[in-house]
């Protein structure tokens, strides 16, 4: 458990949750925040594409109802991105200077996964070292599941899909976070946890490493 001293500091902290479709990701990020929240500092739950505009609009292509080619909705991932991170009011940058705590849902990871093929690795990362040169998280858990894991929860728990909900593309996914994790592992404090056990399980690594990032 954290206490309110090794909690307050000058800035917060900021903690990304990465992984395929159906990995725990979301419930185990939640699951975080509301454990520090707990514990008096103040904590941000946010998740990419957010619900601001340009997170709408994205919203808007992955549940089909606009259409977009690749290139322009891994365009729009950034652009969204640059407004989560530096917006004067709901930015995460604000946020973290004021002391507070973020916990993402994923974040600039993510577009090295998803946007390959479609955008060339090199050129994703590059068009993303803008955000990781402002704000680079203290840690990334990446929740790793199979594919065949991933297409089950999502048969179970889901009412309907989104663009990159299925098993060819979750496939591709899985393969490019591999990739990607291998190339920017030098550069980013990545942490694998296998993400087939039991929640409480993988909740208590997740818990682990974190008690370390708040010492």
């Amino acid at each position: 458990m954290w206490n309110n001293q090794n909690l307050h500091m000058q800035r917060g902290k900021f903690i990304v949750f990465e992984g395929i479709d159906g990995s725990g990701k979301t419930t185990l990020s939640k699951m975080l925040a509301q454990e520090l929240a707990q514990n008096g500092p103040r904590v941000h739950w946010t998740c990419e594409p957010t619900h601001n505009v340009i997170g709408k609009m994205i919203r808007s292509v992955l549940t089909h109802q606009l259409e977009m080619n690749e290139q322009s909705i891994a365009a729009l991932y950034l652009a969204d991105r640059m407004d989560h991170i530096q917006h004067p009011d709901y930015g995460m940058l604000h946020q973290l200077n004021a002391g507070d705590h973020v916990i993402s849902d994923r974040y600039y990871l993510s577009s090295y996964a998803y946007h390959v093929p479609h955008v060339s690795l090199d050129w994703v990362v590059d068009a993303n070292s803008i955000a990781a040169n402002v704000l680079r998280p203290d840690v990334i858990f990446f929740i790793d599941i199979d594919v065949q894991t991933s297409m089950d929860r999502i048969a179970r728990f889901r009412t309907g899909v989104d663009l990159f909900e299925n098993e060819e593309r979750i496939t591709l996914v899985h393969a490019n976070y591999q990739r990607a994790i291998e190339k920017i592992r030098h550069e980013e404090n990545i942490v694998v946890i296998d993400g087939r056990k039991a929640l409480d399980e993988v909740y208590a690594e997740v818990k682990r490493v974190a008690d370390g990032v708040f010492k």
